[in-house]
């Protein structure tokens, strides 16, 4: 099927079909305008020195592929002092020089690998009807996060490790908690590295990691001026674990109110005696409590059905 349309989807860009092809994918032909600029000295040109021809993927049109067939004009620079001396239209509203997308679906590649990734990333775009590569996504994250951009220095950073293979190998990502972007991925997870890179950004003022040490010594070698502040997850992971050695020392509430009175008192100089022993003897002395204390319970219950009670 082939159909004339009038839409233009950038200044100077006309389209002359679009057709559907027995698959259901759609191509859109188009052709450039009619007189060019220099990128160098912006001069106009109407010397036409050959043509340029680039196929780009587009938005997808209820889930079947559209693919744009874009013929661009190659000029004659016709200024004498200009050392360019040929060059192609320029088309930044449609697509970047030398892509394969347009910019829109290369803004969708963006968001979705920041989001899922490269596999679940390839998967979700190929159910939408972009069929691309998980190396594509990863490449072209990489691609965007080189580009050297005119945001102010970082002030408010996250230090996390992440695993290259799991159990193995780890890298370390850092991250820009304001802006919500990542800043840097190393290769280890080493203090030299990640005090290396703190002292190259000297505006940091805050840093924010987890409970590991080695982070905690490379911010001090590394970031002298920062504080160093918890995460949201691993306070939540604090004070779990706080909570759980409370009811490790209380027993609990249901199963001490089945005990009689007298097995409910607690030896204060007891407590304080297990507070001076080594964690792990601690830990181990409170897991067998917690044992005697659900036996004890054990026994209260059986004795109480015993006596006919529900």
């Amino acid at each position: 099927m082939r159909t004339k349309s009038k839409w233009s989807p950038g200044p100077g860009i006309k389209v002359q079909s679009v057709i559907s092809s027995e698959q259901g994918d759609w191509v859109v032909s188009a052709c450039g305008p009619e007189s060019g600029i220099c990128p160098d000295c912006r001069h106009q040109s109407r010397s036409r020195h050959g043509w340029s021809y680039r196929r780009l993927q587009d938005l997808p049109i209820q889930g079947n592929a559209v693919t744009v067939k874009l013929q661009l004009r190659r000029w004659r620079c016709t200024y004498r002092q200009c050392r360019r001396q040929t060059f192609t239209d320029r088309v930044p509203a449609i697509a970047s020089p030398y892509a394969r997308r347009t910019t829109r679906v290369a803004e969708m590649v963006g968001l979705l690998g920041h989001s899922t990734g490269g596999r679940p990333g390839e998967r979700l775009m190929r159910r939408l009807g972009m069929s691309i590569s998980d190396d594509t996504i990863l490449r072209h994250l990489k691609r965007n996060a080189a580009r050297i951009d005119d945001d102010p220095p970082a002030r408010i950073v996250g230090i996390d490790d992440w695993s290259w293979r799991k159990s193995w190998r780890y890298g370390t990502i850092i991250a820009d908690l304001e802006r919500r972007k990542v800043l840097d991925i190393l290769e280890d997870r080493s203090v030299v590295s990640v005090a290396r890179w703190l002292k190259q950004h000297p505006s940091i003022e805050v840093v924010s990691r987890d409970r590991c040490g080695l982070y905690a010594q490379a911010a001090r070698e590394g970031a002298p001026q920062a504080s160093q502040v918890a995460d949201r997850f691993h306070l939540m992971q604090n004070l779990r674990l706080a909570v759980e050695e409370q009811m490790s020392l209380s027993g609990r509430a249901a199963g001490r109110a089945l005990l009689p009175d007298g097995n409910i008192e607690i030896d204060h100089d007891d407590r304080a005696t297990r507070n001076q022993l080594p964690e792990r003897s601690r830990r181990n002395q409170l897991r067998r409590a917690h044992q005697q204390s659900r036996k004890d319970v054990f026994k209260t219950v059986h004795a109480l059905s015993t006596e006919g009670l529900s």
